[in-house]
């Protein structure tokens, strides 16, 4: 904490201007930046000012006051607050408040003590090993007890309650923790928390809000997080060497505010000085969550939110009524559980039973929190919330088969698809309005008839689901008859599944037995004969890719899949492969292809993924059907579809996937408008040695971000890159390379037909010069972007869209990977929810000597720009170095990406 000038001049000089301060103050004068032992504050003796005994220098933006907060007269604190704006920023006995106005506050050699009338002290500084000299208070707002060299003992900064103020820091394990209400400090239910990963918003504990998450922020690098800063150009998470790893960038300003308020938003304020009366002219603000249905409490509890414009509205779910608090509650008269309730003594306690919330409804924590359980279905997910005295309810993910319990407490009900989890469905706990033991002449007469039904019932179900097994085994072994003669001994055991692969612990055995691990959250495991089955033998090819092979099949329930054989490389080990595919398979976003199921027999893998009829967007795009380009309308929903995906692995999942391999033959299309990414995560299936060489076996000529020859940390805006050179070929309509580029076409699942390795759509261009990237580059320099369309679309596009794709495909492309827009921001800007960005010319230099480069030799070699050229030309061509045969590998991966945060190469 640096001294003002001052106090610089000699070591007395503070001291002596504080004890001239002091007497003033003992007269109930405000002082200035410094008071002195022995000094007694109250409200009472300070009665004239409001409280207020000392003020910062510099124009006194900032006081130190005996705080009553709304005017109310039985809890008093001692707090920092900034006059201009009159926001609170420090408060030191939130949960122990002085409550009486005469009650005094201390600052001896020893600190500061708050009492109560009677005497008893309770709230005071720890103890120091030098005594204290004086308490004061500097302009950016930092309380601080000094000693007589004015060194810093103590200081409010270090010790942040619901605000932080800049320049001030929050390090990584520190939160702001909300007030009870405007007038009371007591400690609230919010926090913002600084997480080694992150900074993220919790309500009792349930997340609401992530930083890295927000569609204003950017993520620069990984690594771990060590504080979050404020300051005069935003919000950052800082590294422990100060480099910044997420950024939310704001308009310049002398003073921010950053405050937690009473209702869990996160609001920051921005100053054009310290002593601003007003905000920043320039600064709209920001607050977080930006919608107000994701606020836990939005509506009261079990409220329904729905967005209304900038606003929203609510109801109740339709079984439900408004309650006198607020929220709503069971309209049959029934009462929702709570966890006081639930521990009822013995027969006293009322029954319990559940009221469904309807179709589409889901809870404002499902978006970030976890499943309780996953493989099951609902009612043991309601067995689940039964048999937990603290569970008040459930929702239930069909289609992931998830189950989410609500714990504890219950706040606002969402839309289903805010979630981004359509399928859901919920169930309320409550108790009956029935005392228990009560008479009842309908429940004693309907007991009596369950008495005499149940067992004839039972009975017959037992004979139905009997015969039923009995006449599927036989058909499956008449089917199979013929194949079992020519079975292998291993083969016939592998069928035997070890008792102890029926727990719910990883189980390791030889490899040769495809039935003897049992992980959590696996997909459905098929045999290989069932892959047969399906697959009718592999008779139906669809597609091939730098993985192996893809082939349609058909699942007993008659829902088609592409099957892909994992083949051409040594995999992992059964273990680490099952391990990958429990992640992989528990990825669940409309934009992300599924896995449905996998093998694993010996050597063998097979994913089982979900069949895409439309194939690949490259077979639409530059092979179209019946010469039908496809419309400018479907490719934008193809761009934001796919960016959405892309983001979401990236963002999203609980272990980040970086894919590593984004083009057109990766983006899978079906009926209906739906866009899916593919082939994600499967890096993350290869041997540590096989990842050494990765870009020679999964990179794609012309789509690689020069990062992948330099040594440069792969990160997510690798495949923002990547992603860029995509949204050109949308554009155009053809490859940006115009000769034949595709290496390993064809890798895209559920294609209905062989990728070919031919010339594109607009093979009559062949012109080696003619290079898209930097056709784009000049259309963008001179304002013409309609001319940089489709031409097969005859001008049918909306210039706007055009404009708005370039520029985003072109910021995609900047050498620089921190100058590239995260894939959520890519979202935001296709959508038209973010602002669009220019793309930075200085940055996209290398286009024109890699465009230009199209004219010489195929190898890059000869013409002019060199070794530049030839480095571009590399890595946008054949991952080697041109004039040399040395494949150029990736390794020396930087130490901040574990392999648990990189799903590419390790």
């Amino acid at each position: 904490m640096c001294s003002p000038p001052s106090m610089r001049r000699h070591p007395l000089l503070p001291l002596l201007a504080a004890v001239l301060v002091g007497a003033a103050v003992r007269a109930g004068k405000i002082a200035t930046e410094v008071v002195v032992p022995d000094f007694v504050a109250s409200y009472l003796l300070f009665i004239d000012t409001y409280g207020v005994f000392l003020q910062s220098g510099g124009g006194g933006a900032f006081q130190a006051v005996v705080y009553n907060p709304a005017g109310q007269q039985d809890r008093y604190y001692l707090a920092v607050v900034h006059v201009p704006s009159k926001t609170c920023v420090w408060v030191a006995n939130r949960d122990a408040p002085i409550t009486d106005r005469a009650a005094p506050l201390r600052l001896t050699a020893r600190g500061i003590s708050a009492e109560d009338p009677n005497g008893t002290v309770v709230w005071s500084t720890p103890a120091f090993a030098s005594p204290v000299a004086a308490l004061r208070l500097d302009e950016s707002g930092n309380l601080a007890l000094l000693d007589g060299r004015n060194r810093t003992l103590w200081q409010s900064f270090d010790r942040p309650t619901d605000v932080l103020v800049s320049p001030q820091r929050l390090p990584v394990g520190g939160f702001l923790a909300s007030a009870v209400s405007d007038s009371d400090y007591t400690v609230g239910g919010y926090r913002l928390d600084v997480t080694a990963a992150d900074a993220a918003l919790t309500w009792n504990g349930s997340l609401y809000w992530l930083l890295s998450t927000d569609v204003k922020s950017t993520r620069d690098r990984d690594g771990a997080v060590a504080s979050m800063a404020v300051n005069g150009t935003g919000l950052y998470l800082l590294a422990a060497d100060d480099t910044v790893l997420i950024q939310l960038p704001l308009p310049d300003a002398k003073l921010r505010i950053v405050k937690l308020g009473v209702d869990g938003k996160l609001v920051i304020t921005s100053y054009a000085s310290a002593n601003a009366t007003s905000p920043s002219p320039t600064d709209a603000g920001f607050v977080a969550p930006n919608s107000g249905c994701d606020l836990p409490l939005s509506c009261g509890a079990l409220g329904f939110c729905a967005p209304n414009g900038n606003a929203s509205s609510c109801t109740c779910p339709p079984l439900f009524a408004s309650s006198h608090d607020g929220g709503c509650t069971p309209a049959d008269g029934s009462k929702a559980m709570s966890v006081a309730s639930c521990g009822g003594a013995g027969g006293d306690a009322a029954p319990t039973s559940y009221i469904s919330l309807g179709d589409g409804v889901a809870y404002y924590a499902n978006r970030f929190s976890r499943p309780d359980m996953v493989g099951s279905n609902g009612s043991s997910c309601q067995a689940l919330c039964s048999g937990n005295c603290s569970c008040l309810g459930y929702f239930y993910d069909e289609s992931s088969l998830s189950c989410f319990l609500v714990q504890h407490q219950i706040g606002s009900l969402v839309n289903a698809n805010s979630t981004r989890r359509g399928d859901m469905v919920g169930f309320i706990k409550v108790q009956s309005s029935q005392s228990p033991g009560s008479p009842s002449g309908s429940s004693s007469n309907n007991s009596t008839l369950i008495a005499i039904l149940l067992p004839t019932i039972v009975a017959f179900v037992l004979v139905v689901v009997v015969g039923a097994v009995i006449v599927v085994s036989w058909r499956k072994q008449e089917r199979r008859a013929g194949r079992r003669a020519s079975r292998s001994r291993d083969v016939q055991l592998r069928r035997h599944r070890s008792p102890a692969s029926d727990s719910a612990h990883l189980v390791y055995g030889n490899d040769d037995d495809g039935d003897d691990i049992v992980i959590p959250g696996l997909p459905t495991r098929f045999t290989h004969e069932e892959i047969e089955d399906m697959t009718n033998s592999f008779r139906i090819k669809i597609g091939a890719g730098g993985f192996g092979a893809v082939y349609k099949g058909e699942l007993p329930d008659g829902s088609a899949v592409a099957v892909k054989k994992i083949e051409g490389v040594g995999m992992q080990g059964k273990r680490e492969f099952c391990t990958e595919i429990a992640v992989i398979g528990n990825i669940r976003h409309v934009n992300l292809v599924r896995l449905r199921g996998f093998c694993v027999e010996g050597q063998r893998r097979l994913l089982v993924y979900e069949y895409m009829n439309r194939g690949s967007l490259d077979r639409t795009l530059f092979r179209p059907a019946a010469g039908q380009p496809l419309e400018w309308k479907e490719r934008m929903e193809v761009a934001i579809g796919a960016a959405r995906g892309l983001a979401y692995l990236h963002f999203g999942c609980d272990q980040r996937i970086i894919h590593c391999d984004v083009k057109p033959e990766n983006i899978l299309l079906a009926d209906g408008g739906q866009v899916k990414i593919a082939d994600f995560g499967l890096a993350k299936l290869l041997t540590p040695e096989q990842s050494g060489l990765f870009t020679t076996m999964r990179g794609t000529r012309g789509y690689l971000a020069p990062e992948w020859l330099t040594n440069t940390a792969i990160t997510d805006r690798t495949d923002v890159y990547s992603f860029g050179m995509v949204l050109l070929e949308l554009v155009r309509g053809r490859k940006n390379r115009s000769e034949h580029v595709s290496d390993g076409a064809g890798a895209a699942t559920g294609d209905d037909s062989n990728s070919s390795n031919g010339t594109t759509g607009s093979s009559s261009r062949g012109a080696r010069s003619d290079y898209f990237p930097l056709m784009a580059l000049e259309g963008h320099e001179a304002g013409q972007y309609a001319a940089l369309a489709d031409p097969r679309l005859e001008g049918k596009v909306v210039a706007g869209e055009v404009e708005r794709v370039v520029k985003v495909g072109l910021c995609c492309l900047h050498e620089d990977p921190q100058l590239r827009p995260s894939m959520a921001m890519v979202a935001g800007m296709l959508e038209g929810t973010m602002e669009l960005w220019e793309p930075r010319v200085q940055s996209l230099g290398f286009l024109r000597l890699y465009g230009r480069g199209f004219a010489g030799p195929a190898d890059g070699s000869g013409g002019s720009g060199g070794g530049i050229k030839q480095a571009m030309a590399g890595s946008n061509g054949d991952h080697t170095r041109s004039g040399t045969t040395t494949v150029t590998t990736m390794s020396g991966w930087p130490s901040y990406m574990s392999s648990s945060q990189l799903s590419g190469p390790r």
